[in-house]
């Protein structure tokens, strides 16, 4: 009894450690900081490119996902760009490769076969299959001082998988970039962070 005992405890335990790895996202880092060390986070607002300009409402739900990262680091957005005492840029991408049945040496998949009868044999098989696409993702942001317009902070945080992901992972990732504000660090490096329950 005590036996089948620990061995439910040791099924628990490990479902639970599998439900809180899914809520943890694994990130490579590289941040760059020309922050200055008395220098505390105030006021933020963001910034577009032109080419974020065209896209207002693609550009609008990144910002979303971006604003738990930075009120982590201690920030606060104004609506008004003039008076913010920074400004801040974010991006991100996600790309998908494909691959092919060729990048496996022994594509061709040779085994062991039954005939009609029951009898064994061995051969190759030349039967391809679908492989599942792998997604690249990247979250970037960029913080301004606005009077000056220099460059305080930079940070980029990147993991792939077999999914795009969505807001949530891409929150993330950015919760990845800015955990360790305002302190720039080995580059890339592996950040965990865990995701918000919500």
């Amino acid at each position: 009894m005590l036996r089948m005992s620990s061995v439910v405890l040791l099924a628990l335990a490990a479902a639970l450690t599998a439900c809180a790895s899914l809520n943890t996202v694994d990130s490579d880092v590289s941040t760059y900081s020309q922050w200055p060390t008395e220098r505390k986070p105030t006021t933020y607002a963001f910034e577009r490119l032109p080419s974020q300009q065209a896209r207002p409402q693609e550009q609008a739900e990144l910002e979303a996902v971006a604003r738990p990262a930075l009120a982590s680091a201690g920030f606060t957005e104004v609506v008004d760009i003039k008076t913010a005492d920074v400004t801040v840029q974010v991006s991100a991408r996600v790309s998908r490769t494909d691959r092919s049945v060729y990048d496996d040496p022994f594509w061709w998949r040779g085994g062991v076969y039954y005939s009609r009868h029951g009898r064994p044999f061995w051969g190759p098989s030349f039967v391809m299959s679908a492989e599942n696409p792998r997604y690249d993702r990247e979250a970037a942001l960029l913080i301004r001082d606005r009077q000056s317009n220099q460059p305080l902070y930079e940070a980029r945080a990147s993991n792939d998988g077999l999914t795009i992901g969505g807001a949530k992972l891409m929150g993330g990732l950015f919760l990845a970039a800015m955990k360790d504000f305002p302190q720039a660090g080995v580059n890339p490096r592996r950040v965990s962070v865990q995701l918000p329950a919500n």
